[in-house]
C-alpha cells in the first residue's frame, strides 16, 4: 500500500470553509468513513465527478487531512484532472449544492454533468 499523506501546505485539492462544515456534519453521522475524490467517463464532455463516502483509501490515493474531521482520499488516475480544485458548498435558492472550482476544466456540458480538462502540453 502506497498511501501518501499531504499537509495543508502541499494540498493537491482543498475545501472552502463552508464545504468543510458540510462534510463534517455529513461525517458525524458516518464516523467511521473518510471521503474519496475520483472522476469517471461520463456525459458529453468527458469526465465526471465523483465523490464518495469509504471506509478508506485505496491502494494508491492521495490522502488529505482537510481537518480533524475530514481526510480526503484523491484518486491518483484522476489527479491530473482535479489537481487545485477547490470543493465548495453552496445555497442556490433552497438547495444546497457542492461545486468543484476546478482551474483545469477547459469546457463543460450544457447541463453540468460533465466536463473536459486542458491537455498538458
Amino acid at each position: 500500500m502506497s498511501v501518501e499523506t499531504f499537509t495543508p501546505q502541499t494540498q493537491v485539492v482543498t475545501m472552502t470553509e463552508t464545504a468543510q462544515r458540510y462534510f463534517a456534519g455529513k461525517l458525524n453521522q458516518h464516523s467511521d468513513k473518510i471521503i474519496r475524490f475520483s472522476t469517471k467517463l461520463s456525459g458529453c464532455t468527458g469526465f465526471a465527478y465523483v465523490l464518495d463516502y469509504a471506509d478508506g483509501p485505496e491502494d494508491d490515493d492521495l490522502v488529505i487531512e482537510i481537518s480533524d474531521q475530514i481526510t480526503l482520499a484523491v484518486d491518483t488516475g484522476s489527479l491530473e484532472a482535479l489537481r487545485h480544485t477547490e470543493i465548495d458548498y453552496v445555497k442556490e435558492g433552497i438547495n444546497g449544492i457542492v461545486k468543484f472550482n476546478n482551474p483545469n476544466v477547459a469546457d463543460e456540458c450544457g447541463c453540468g454533468e460533465s466536463f473536459s480538462v486542458k491537455s498538458a502540453v
